[in-house]
């Protein structure tokens, strides 16, 4: 069910992104001009094409989530919105620390739901905060424990 991701899954891989923060950060954020203008498939399609070698898919038959993971740090995590709760997002994240040993990641502060789910799976906040980029909303360091 987790793969390597391939070129083919990369308009998947954007929209799955692009449904998510258009969901849960556009109401934070309010940024009409990123969210629905710079925000699109085709650049974040290539954006991602660099970055192949760090991307995983569930894949079932259909592309339903993905994970980036660089190292040991977890750098996105996404579900697409309808399929959450369904366990996809808890593999995901399981393949990451068992395969890769992955034991960080940032999460938006607002982001209740997500650190929730992070803290289900063994991670804490470490009280490390820094700034979204060219934000004022802040991201917090979670940890696994070990």
């Amino acid at each position: 069910m987790i793969r390597k991701a391939e070129i083919n899954d990369l308009s998947r891989i954007a929209e799955i992104l692009i449904f998510n923060y258009r969901l849960y950060f556009y109401p934070i954020f309010k940024s009409d001009e990123y969210y629905f203008d710079e925000l699109q498939v085709p650049s974040l399609m290539k954006e991602f094409e660099s970055a192949l070698d760090s991307l995983y898919v569930y894949d079932d038959g259909v592309v339903k989530g993905f994970i980036k993971i660089e190292g040991t740090y977890i750098a996105r995590l996404f579900v697409e919105p309808v399929l959450q709760n369904g366990s996809i997002g808890s593999q995901l994240l399981e393949y990451a620390v068992k395969e890769h040993h992955a034991d960080h990641l940032w999460a938006l502060e607002k982001n209740v739901r997500a650190i929730r789910f992070y803290e289900r799976h063994g991670f804490t906040a470490t009280g490390e905060k820094k700034l979204e980029d060219d934000t004022t909303e802040y991201l917090i360091l979670l940890r696994k424990k070990a």
